[in-house]
Formats: structure tokens, sequence, C-alpha cells
């Protein structure tokens, strides 16, 4: 008998991440009888086909939602009282980013919520996940509050209420504020701690009568790791050879800024506990990131080299959350560059969750590196494992548009077991998974797809469709 990946867990609610990007006006695109796309103008004009997909193949009450986060949807970079954040002055170094692209208009979600609110309708979902830019409510981290940038998210959220769908929180997805990052280096230091929980603080005193759903972090071992070791996302920090940044030190940093993101996380968790969550009725919880990691061979080096890939990535914030302290692995192999928690920290740090939300793409083959560990190493390099996406020439599956992700339906399936089995059965959200196509609304080529990869409408209509099945 076929498992299904809702059987047997937690798990409820699926956020596939979408961007609505905008050209002019809203439109949506559909395949025409002859294989090909075709554009429309309007939302109301949708056409859907799901290949036997309904809600009746999902359990009663499965949340299905979308996602997005502030700096690559709202626009309004500098409007109505925002301060800057970290990928505001990130952007503008020269080459930084593919076109020197910014997010000051981004999809101006900012002043047409209401438009993208009501495709979400349109497309029958039930939840949207969005995040709160920090500067946007607090300019320069602390201190003064920015009211307008309150009255935003009031609109949104009331907005949403109005169209049926459930808002779920997200408190930071990726845009600390540059104020705080001038001031003490951000999250390189304690001080963050009570910087951002004044923030949560606000935040749950605001809207917490209407959301009840929170998120601390969206996917802070990114950030750690592409933040602070090769420097190629925001702040941008890294040391040579590991990557070409003005100041940096790619050896230590990222399990620092780590650390600060577990703290924040914990002392935010235990604020909305102890002063909101017995009268709001809310739950509150982290998002992370995991790529399922498959030994490359049944050999024990493979078999250790996969597990340990899987204790830096998820294992790096879930098992102190869950144990109070980092995976054994990591103590022994980052050594005394891997920061300590105290014993108060353990008790406020263990526990911490409500829910653990897991965004999965992909998944690749691990290996043990047959070199020895140079003395001096990195966060990438600390994990002794080397990756591929091909076994004995074979991908792992069919790529998708970007060279990175390869669609590969059972590796969800085993990353939510991995969860429940390791880590005591949390509720489980899916709070990110699927696929991307080309970034082209105007696609115009038939479409022609390898074996068992799949898309829906907009650009080709059989992979997305096939992938959710499988994943199912």
């Amino acid at each position: 008998m076929k498992r299904r990946l809702c059987d047997s867990f937690s798990i409820h609610l699926i956020c596939i991440a979408v961007l609505f990007l905008r050209f002019g006006s809203s439109r949506c695109s559909a395949e025409d009888g002859s294989g090909r796309v075709k554009v429309e103008d309007e939302p109301s004009r949708f056409r859907y086909e799901t290949g036997g997909l309904s809600r009746l193949s999902f359990p009663k009450g499965f949340v299905f939602g979308t996602a997005t986060s502030a700096y690559q949807v709202e626009g309004a970079a500098s409007e109505d009282g925002k301060g800057p954040s970290v990928w505001d002055v990130f952007v503008r170094r020269p080459g930084a980013i593919l076109n020197n692209d910014t997010g000051k208009v981004a999809a101006d979600e900012y002043h047409r919520y209401k438009e993208d609110v009501d495709i979400m309708a349109k497309m029958n979902f039930d939840a949207y996940r969005f995040s709160i830019s920090w500067p946007r409510i607090f300019p320069n981290g602390v201190g003064e509050v920015n009211w307008e940038g309150v009255a935003y998210y009031d609109r949104l959220i009331n907005y949403l209420l109005k169209k049926g769908m459930t808002p779920y929180v997200n408190l930071h997805h990726y845009d600390t504020p540059e104020a705080l990052e001038k001031q003490f280096k951000g999250f390189l230091s304690r001080q963050i701690v009570d910087a951002y929980v004044n923030f949560a603080d606000f935040c749950f005193k605001i809207f917490g009568d209407q959301v009840k759903n929170w998120v601390t972090f969206n996917e802070p071992g990114i950030v750690a790791l592409y933040g602070y070791d090769p420097g190629t996302a925001a702040p941008g920090r890294c040391s040579h050879p590991y990557g070409n940044c003005r100041e940096g030190d790619s050896t230590r940093e990222p399990y620092i800024v780590a650390h600060n993101f577990i703290l924040c996380h914990a002392a935010a968790v235990q604020r909305y506990r102890k002063r909101y969550q017995a009268t709001q009725k809310g739950r509150i919880g982290i998002i992370l990131d995991f790529t399922w990691y498959e030994p490359l061979t049944d050999s024990v080096t493979d078999q250790q080299a996969a597990q340990r890939s899987r204790d830096f990535e998820i294992g790096w914030f879930l098992h102190p959350i869950v144990y109070g302290e980092y995976p054994k692995s990591m103590q022994e192999l980052v050594g005394e560059r891997l920061p300590k928690f105290s014993a108060d920290e353990i008790n406020m740090v263990k526990g911490s969750m409500d829910f653990v939300g897991i965004n999965h793409y992909t998944s690749q083959y691990a290996y043990a590196r047959k070199a020895p560990l140079p003395k001096s190493r990195d966060y990438l390099m600390d994990r002794n494992a080397g990756f591929t996406t091909k076994r004995n020439g074979v991908p792992i599956g069919p790529r998708a548009h970007s060279n990175w992700l390869y669609i590969v339906p059972w590796g969800i399936y085993k990353v939510v077991t991995y969860v429940k089995e390791h880590y005591g059965n949390p509720t489980i959200i899916i709070s990110e998974n699927g696929m991307d196509d080309p970034g082209n609304e105007t696609f115009h080529r038939p479409c022609v797809i390898p074996r068992g990869f799949i898309i829906s409408k907009p650009i080709c209509p059989n992979s997305r469709r096939r992938l959710m099945r499988d994943v199912t």
C-alpha cells in the first residue's frame, strides 16, 4: 500500500512559495489548445487542472497557503518612514545582485496588497504567510515606532481576514535593521536579543488579537551561512579564502550568528508564552530549511557524511531547541569555535517551539571526503562531506529551472519522517516547497519536460501537478 506524506504526521499547512510578479498589470498565463502558453489579463479568468488532485486527497482541515517575504515583495523600501535593512544596503554593492536589481519596488505589495490577496482568494488559499519588516516598524531597530508601517500591516491582516484567509506572520525574513548592524554588528552581538524581543513583543501586543500563528525566524541558517561564510548575502561578511569581503571571519561568525538567532528565538517564545499566549490563544514556532541528504553509497563513511550534513543543517537549530545542545558531530568538528549555552539559556531554549516549519525544495547525495580536514576551515568545510546530484551518472531527479533544484518527491517524505523520529514528533508545518519555472510570464515555447517532471499552469501544464501528486 502506498504511504502518503500526510499519514501519521502532525502536518497542518503547506505553503508553496509564490512570488506574484507584475509587468504592467496583474496577469496569469495558461495553456491554449496547441500546448503553448498564452497570457490572460484578468485573475478572474484563471483555469486550473489538478491532474486528479483535490482537497479530498488530503486530510480534513489541511491548510493550503502561499508565502512571501517583506523585502522580496513589498517594495516601498524608503517610503512612509521605513528605515533601511541590511538588504537595502547590500544590494547597492556593485555585482552583488544580478543586473544590480534592488527591492525598491519589487512586487509593490505595499501599495497593491489587495490585488495580491484577491488573487490568493481566487486560488482558494486558506492562509498567507508574510513577514513583517522590522525596520518598517522600528526604523532604528529600537526606539521610535513608525506608525505608518504598523498601519500597513494592520490593513493587510484585516483584508486577509475579510477574505477568509488566516495570517501566518513571520517576524524576521533576512531583513535586519541596518541601524543595528551599524550600532553593534547585528546578530554578531548578544545585544540583538533585547532589541529583537522588544520588536517581537510590540508585534504580539499590537497584532496578536488577530494573529494566531507566529514565526520567529525564517531560515536563520541561510542567513548565518551565506551572510557570514562566503558573504554572498546580506550583510556580506566573510574572510579569505572563503569569500571576498571587506571584513568578517568565515570560520567563526556563522556559528556566533546562529547562536544569537537561537537565543533571540527562545527569548521571544518565552515572552509570548508568559505575556500573551494564554489570552491570545496563539502558537509560535520557527521555520528551518532542510535539504535531504541521501548517502551516495551504502558505505558506513557515506552514511556518516549524510548524517553529519543533516546535523549541520536541521540539527544546527532544532537540536538545541529540542535537546538544549548542539549535535555531537558539530561539537566534535567545530570545537571551541562553537558557542556554548549557559544553564539558564539551556532552560530557555529547550522546548521553545509549538511547531516547526520545514522549507524543503530538493535532495542531494552526500559522500565522505577523502582529503583530510585542514586545521583552519569554515562552516561548509566543517561538515566534512561532499555533495553530488548524480549517482552512477543518473541525476537524483529532473532539474527545475534553477541549477541547484532537482525534483525529488521522496525527499520530502524522508525529511518529515526524520524530524518526527529524531525530534520528538513535533507539529510540522511544510512552510515552503515546490519548484521554479523560467521567470518569464510571456514564455511561449512548447513545454518539453523530462519524464516525471511536472509543472501546472502557469507555464507548463503537467509538472507541478505530478510533483504534488508524487509528494502526497
